[in-house]
């Protein structure tokens, strides 16, 4: 069982990330040594500040538990996705129906409601919920930029167990940060000293 952890700063951006939201939603779910984990969309106060901080949200949107946990799942869905691409795998039906509903259900126009009393109207949808479907459609529609873009080739999972981060390579680089690479080295070289005993 992993045990979160608390106040664990988040690693810098994987390769690619910056380009590319849904590579950074994917990884705001981290697995770090010792079975521990950070979910940096944990709480809706959490979602609330990365959507804010990749322009998807107003600091002020007022997210809740039923925001960030769509938000958690469509995280699920698209690392499936990007799972079955960097393994040459076939996609989950679930995984693609998830980004396709995802990238459909931003409304174009006023929703039709019916009050008992005064009868059918048109309004918006309520304001979070708004913000949410139309971050929840922009995170989608990148996953389906990117799994199909000539970068799909270069998406890869970190080759430094146990991260579960994704990356776009980039030359020889196999690991999402200079943090993983380093665990890497060390393991090999500790791999190494054991074996010439």
């Amino acid at each position: 069982m992993q045990e979160p952890v608390i106040d664990q700063p988040a690693p810098p951006p994987a390769q690619g990330e910056e380009e590319h939201p849904s590579l950074a939603l994917v990884n705001s779910a981290i697995a770090l040594p010792g079975g521990h984990t950070v979910d940096l969309l944990g709480t809706p106060a959490q979602t609330n500040h990365w959507l804010t901080q990749r322009g998807l949200a107003p600091v002020d949107a007022g997210m809740r538990e039923m925001c960030a946990t769509q938000l958690r799942s469509l995280r699920e869905q698209i690392r499936s996705l990007f799972a079955a691409r960097a393994e040459g795998l076939p996609a989950l039906p679930a995984a693609v129906a998830a980004v396709n509903d995802a990238m459909t259900r931003v409304p174009t126009a006023p929703l039709l409601r019916w009050d008992d009393k005064t009868g059918p109207y048109r309004t918006a949808p309520h304001p979070t919920t708004a913000i949410v479907d139309l971050a929840l459609a922009t995170l989608a529609a990148d996953a389906a930029d990117l799994l199909t873009s000539p970068d799909a080739e270069r998406l890869t999972a970190c080759g430094s167990p146990p991260c579960t981060r994704y990356l776009l390579r980039h030359g020889r680089r196999q690991w999402c940060s200079t943090r993983c690479g380093d665990r890497a080295r060390a393991a090999r070289a500790y791999a190494r000293r054991g074996t010439s005993r």
